[in-house]
């Protein structure tokens, strides 16, 4: 089974939710073909070793709906069978500890994608909060050899300008950037610069757009013209074959959550990242995207904004399946 149904994916290559029977049947109501999922944020080896259990009793309580994915084919036979194709990435490379062995030990369980970094300097690169861009450490370009030795996917969202670079040039695979939009547009501090974009395409990369309103011009006021117009300027720019959406979508997390993805182990002080001291939890969505049953706004922003048929299938998913059957 290798063709798709109506030539068309829907795939959001990021997502952070609150999972739940609700949210669940929201994917399966949206038409969501295909999530990947964060397990894991400062996580040890042994917390995300029980992160994946919890995991494995969603797909054991919810067989009807999801589905974890260990390849391309999987996603496409999730498809057919109306069920969402769950992958799996750490936004953070907490999970190796300082063990480079790690991972292909993750790989085998089904990690596709890792972040070298969330925000902070980490052992393999520097993140995007950081005062002095150091760029990828020597266990970075190792860890990285590895990666793309396992076919495990680097993902640079909240790396910094130089990291991001050097681990596309470091690189024999293309890189991802997951989730973050271009700096261009907004700049918030891990959204991306022309360079970054325009090295990312030329090396056959990804970028997905992200949803989450501190990416966002207006924040959470964004409209859905504004955003497709920012994805027209990109493709200008760049071309369409590296753009897909990774909505960064948090839904139903309680804020104290947020508190843990920014600060971690790392502070005794409250860091309050994107956001502000005045309202350090999570912000409104978009009133055109609050969960995944809104998929279907941005393909008709897209439309309305002047893209083809096939463009708007490319954008939505066809883009990062052809990625994920270079990488995986």
């Amino acid at each position: 089974m290798n063709e798709l149904q109506n030539n068309s994916i829907v795939i959001d290559c990021l997502q952070y939710a609150n999972w739940s029977p609700k949210i669940f049947k929201q994917m399966h109501e949206g038409g969501v073909d295909c999530i990947h999922v964060t397990i894991a944020y400062h996580e040890n080896f042994r917390e995300t070793i029980l992160n994946l259990e919890k995991w494995n009793s969603y797909f054991l309580n919810y067989p009807d709906l999801i589905v974890h994915a260990h390849s391309v084919a999987d996603i496409i036979k999730a498809q057919h069978e109306n069920k969402t194709a769950i992958i799996f990435g750490f936004q953070n490379p907490s999970p190796i500890e300082d063990d480079i062995g790690l991972v292909e030990i993750w790989k085998k369980l089904g990690i596709k994608f890792m972040q070298l970094t969330y925000n902070n300097q980490s052992l393999l690169a520097t993140g995007c909060y950081e005062n002095n861009d150091t760029g990828i450490t020597r266990m970075g370009k190792e860890v990285i050899k590895e990666m793309n030795r396992v076919g495990m996917v680097i993902d640079m969202s909240h790396s910094s300008e130089i990291s991001t670079l050097e681990a596309i040039e470091f690189s024999s695979r293309p890189i991802s950037i997951t989730h973050a939009n271009p700096e261009f547009w907004h700049p918030a501090k891990r959204n991306k610069s022309n360079t970054i974009l325009k090295k990312l395409s030329k090396n056959g990369g990804m970028i997905g757009f992200s949803l989450y309103p501190h990416h966002l011009k207006n924040g959470s006021n964004c409209e859905l013209n504004d955003f497709c117009k920012m994805i027209a300027d990109t493709v200008d720019m760049i071309g369409i074959e590296c753009i897909g959406i990774g909505s960064d979508l948090c839904q139903d997390q309680p804020d104290n959550v947020v508190e843990w993805m920014r600060n971690g182990r790392w502070t005794k002080e409250k860091d309050f990242g994107e956001g502000t001291s005045e309202n350090p939890g999570f912000p409104d969505q978009p009133n055109w995207f609050k969960n995944n049953t809104d998929f279907k706004n941005i393909k008709t922003g897209l439309n309305d904004y002047g893209f083809s048929e096939e463009e708007i299938k490319d954008i939505m998913g066809r883009n990062w399946l052809n990625f994920f059957k270079k990488s995986f």
